[in-house]
């Protein structure tokens, strides 16, 4: 975009700034506010003029746009600028735009639907872990087994010479629970407590420290004890571990229940939202600006820092882009197009949903009331409950219009996680 200002517009501006430089400026020899205007002009008449020349481009720029109807993706990058005295100031602003996105029917996008129950037996085995979890270690005089806890002292060699990091005293390990390389437990299987012996194990190809990775180990096992798994007993102490206060058994499965239903649920939705969102970007192959690809992957770079706990010493800059670039691409596709489906559908959050999401969040919490007034009187958290709401309408939308098969399945195979889902974000927060 070539852009023109007035040269008597331009120079209107560098005077004023003149005339307000020579009330504040301090030079030696000359009154404060007493400078001569001449002397300011030649101490700083190239600086103003560069300086007014810039606020009149970013002021003439957003204009021009608006006026034009262009919406940039990005900062304009400025070339070929022409600021003289006695002429009109020009520049040309390059800069990349938001693409015009032709939405595609829903029909070709195709979507397995999990439906399943919790029946009383998921409910049984559900108890079972529960209790599993809460379980105390009670020494015993007997060989070790599955979900047996033994403590050992071990020592790793690989062709006779010992390694780094193979080596533990006191160290305990629960039978079956896959917490060492494949081997090492089924190793230990059978020992009694004060025997002794050597195994040898492989450590996997795909093992973190490479000077392992694929090799040969013999480690030498000594048993200190064995102890097995004691469940606390179903009572109401165990209940109120679980927030049941009264009602016994009945009360603690339905509590059991209710919750395994809600993970069901939030399961489901999940897959589906999975499959709607990569359905759509697979049937709009929509072109993608750099600068919101770019801006995605500082986004992501930012996100990354918070999971290692924000430390100080670690700088966005110093992660490589090409880690982040793919799933950027994702994000950034995947925002265009739900906010063409917000935009082209005119959808507006829908409120009963808002009221009801923030109440469920609030269930969970001892005092409901006070999350609720929290949503309601914090207009960021808030914003954030509608964009989620407004991204379940682009979904009900896709889904309404998809080829939906309904799949039978257990409570097991219903809840496992399904592919990482993919954010619909955009540099328009893609549910405003």
């Amino acid at each position: 975009m070539r852009i023109s200002v007035p040269g008597d517009e331009l120079e209107t501006k560098v005077d004023a700034k003149l005339k307000e430089t020579a009330k504040q400026v301090r030079i030696k020899g000359f009154r404060p506010g007493k400078v001569p205007l001449r002397e300011v002009k030649r101490r700083f008449g190239d600086g103003i003029r560069q300086e007014v020349g810039s606020e009149i481009m970013q002021t003439s720029f957003a204009q021009a746009v608006q006026q034009e109807s262009v919406s940039p993706a990005g900062m304009p990058q400025i070339e070929d600028v022409k600021l003289e005295a006695g002429h009109d100031l020009e520049f040309t602003a390059v800069f990349e735009v938001f693409p015009e996105v032709e939405l595609k029917g829903f029909g070709d996008i195709e979507i397995e639907r999990p439906v399943s129950k919790v029946l009383p037996a998921d409910v049984d085995k559900m108890i079972e872990t529960l209790q599993t979890q809460r379980a105390d270690f009670e020494e015993v005089d007997r060989a070790c087994a599955t979900d047996d806890q033994v403590n050992i002292d071990f020592e790793g060699s690989i062709d006779g010479e010992l390694f780094d990091g193979g080596k533990a005293e006191g160290n305990d390990i629960v039978i079956g629970s896959g917490s060492m390389i494949p081997g090492f437990e089924e190793g230990i299987a059978g020992m009694k407590a004060g025997e002794s012996k050597d195994i040898t194990v492989t450590f996997p190809e795909d093992y973190q420290a490479e000077n392992l990775a694929g090799k040969d180990a013999v480690f030498a096992i000594k048993v200190n004890k064995v102890s097995e798994s004691k469940k606390p007993e179903l009572d109401d102490e165990f209940f109120k571990q679980f927030g049941v206060e009264e009602g016994g058994m009945d009360a603690f499965r339905n509590e059991v229940s209710a919750n395994m239903e809600k993970e069901l649920g939030s399961a489901i939705k999940s897959k589906v939202k999975n499959q709607a969102l990569d359905g759509l970007k697979q049937v709009n192959n929509i072109s993608l600006p750099k600068a919101l690809i770019d801006q995605e992957i500082e986004r992501l770079k930012e996100e990354a820092i918070q999971q290692f706990g924000g430390q100080a010493n670690i700088d966005a800059s110093m992660l490589p882009s090409e880690m982040f670039t793919s799933q950027a691409e994702k994000r950034v596709s995947l925002g265009l197009l739900v906010n063409a489906i917000v935009e082209q559908h005119e959808l507006k959050v829908d409120d009963d949903r808002v009221k009801t999401m923030i109440h469920d969040m609030a269930s969970s919490y001892e005092e409901p009331e006070q999350v609720i007034n929290f949503y309601y009187n914090n207009q960021q958290q808030l914003g954030q409950i509608q964009n989620l709401v407004l991204e379940d309408q682009v979904i009900d939308l896709i889904v309404e219009g998809a080829k939906v098969k309904d799949v039978e399945q257990s409570y097991e195979d219903a809840i496992k996680p399904a592919e990482p889902a993919v954010e619909a974000n955009s540099d328009e927060d893609s549910a405003e």
